[in-house]
């Protein structure tokens, strides 16, 4: 019987990194992670989606993404054949994002966030996680390694506006009660995970290797 192949996306500026908790049995799955890709000039989120999605070979995969990456996969299934497809810590539309994010998108505020990120750990870590103690901030900087500028504008100026209405019934959705950067009582149609924060991929990472098992399995 051959292994199901599952590709991860990581979120906003985070490396492969962000998945070294999450085990799944190697007897019956191959895990791959997508890497993100410095932007072309101008680039629509459908064009990098496609260039996201050639990185993938193999048909009926287990497509999953976190956070940003989560809205990636959702673009990038366009352009595959996919078995499952799973969002954690993400959003299923644009109604799901928190007022602040949506009205970032009408002020165009993010403008002004971008160039600080690429050299402030301390902003990265609070926009793409949400407010940590000090000590948390040297935790997730590790898992935040890329900084490239190109890419932070691009992919900030792509998560605010990001203008989904429909929400594809497909998508099964894994999402935390504390999340700080999508707040749960925005969020619908999830399996909810009681204490998740943000960034329940590192430290809840033992649970939701056990839901992606079970989502993936239950035919």
């Amino acid at each position: 019987m051959s292994k199901v192949q599952v590709y991860f996306v990581p979120g906003l500026a985070a490396g492969k990194e962000i998945f070294k908790n999450i085990v799944l049995p190697p007897e019956r799955y191959d895990v791959h992670v997508l890497e993100w890709l410095i932007p072309e000039k101008e680039e629509t989120i459908e064009s990098y989606a496609k260039r996201m999605a050639s990185g993938i070979t193999e048909e009926n995969v287990v497509l999953v993404g976190v956070s940003f990456g989560g809205v990636m996969v959702q673009e990038m299934v366009s352009f595959l054949k996919i078995y499952k497809l799973i969002i954690i810590s993400s959003v299923k539309s644009r109604e799901e994002l928190p007022t602040r994010l949506r009205l970032a998108s009408t002020t165009k505020a993010y403008k002004l966030v971008p160039t600080r990120l690429a050299t402030s750990v301390e902003d990265l870590t609070s926009f793409a996680i949400g407010p940590r103690s000090k000590k948390r901030l040297r935790l997730y900087n590790e898992y935040l390694s890329v900084r490239d500028k190109a890419y932070l504008d691009w992919a900030i100026a792509q998560m605010v506006n990001w203008n989904r209405k429909s929400i594809d019934k497909n998508v099964i959705h894994i999402h935390g009660d504390q999340d700080a950067i999508f707040p749960i009582k925005y969020i619908t149609n999830a399996l909810v995970l009681e204490g998740g924060t943000h960034v329940m991929i590192l430290n809840k990472g033992s649970k939701i290797s056990n839901m992606l098992v079970s989502i993936i399995e239950n035919k």
